[in-house]
């Protein structure tokens, strides 16, 4: 297994393409605020020179797999905040009930979609082994902060 896997070192990990067009068939996405230039999954995105966290998201419907270190509660308060202003958001996230983050903008503000089985990310266009922890899919519907 990739030891990257196991840590926050490598930050371009790509969503598989299956997932997202399984949720953009839902969600109809218009927005990736935190991804590469290589790994954007919409038309408009947002690099980390333009940094996501600093721009407005109203009017979109947004796609967030963000990095997964440290930064993961930025982009979980900042889709909070984003969808108390009527933004719907999407994030894939690791499952990790066990955090801050987790219970402060996530659990009872959003509709949460525990995903079966491991993912397999993508880094550099190649699938890589599946990842040592369960992911979720959390959903901030826009209309208010409750699922």
């Amino acid at each position: 297994m990739d030891k990257v896997l196991f840590s926050s070192k490598y930050m371009a990990w790509e969503t598989p393409q299956w997932l997202f067009d399984k949720l953009d068939k839902e969600f109809g996405f218009t927005l990736d605020p935190c991804c590469l230039p290589k790994t954007a999954k919409c038309k408009k995105y947002f690099t980390p020179k333009e940094d996501g966290l600093i721009q407005d998201w109203s009017g979109e419907t947004v796609f967030v797999n963000p990095p997964y270190g440290r930064s993961i509660v930025l982009w979980a308060r900042k889709a909070h905040m984003e969808a108390k202003k009527g933004t719907t958001i999407v994030m894939l996230l690791p499952v990790r009930s066990d955090t801050r983050w987790f219970h402060d903008w996530i659990y009872g503000h959003a509709e949460i979609r525990l995903l079966k089985g491991r993912l397999a990310f993508i880094r550099d266009g190649c699938r890589k082994g599946s990842a040592p922890f369960p992911s979720m899919v959390v959903v901030f519907n826009g209309k208010s902060n409750k699922p």
